[in-house]
């Protein structure tokens, strides 16, 4: 079963309450995303599976570039326009 009743189409954009279309038979995915609150439950449970706070976690995490860097690009940018 599907982690929300409402379903959509991917292909012919129908409504259904299955995860396969009854019109066209396509896949049908999660009309809307799936709530979020702040006092989530669960958290700590994903925060330990995904070793969040390890060196390698910290390692695989995207990093800005300098101060520097981004003024040099954002001046390229404005040059080139």
């Amino acid at each position: 079963m599907a982690r929300q009743i409402l379903q959509q189409c991917l292909d012919c954009q129908a409504w259904t309450l299955s995860t396969t279309c009854p019109k066209c038979g396509g896949t049908a995915q999660a009309a809307a995303p799936i709530k979020w609150s702040p006092e989530d439950h669960r958290a700590s449970i994903r925060r330990k599976m995904y070793d969040v706070g390890s060196k390698e976690w910290t390692d695989k995490l995207p990093s800005l570039n300098s101060l520097e860097e981004m003024k040099k690009d954002s001046l390229k940018t404005f040059e080139e326009e």
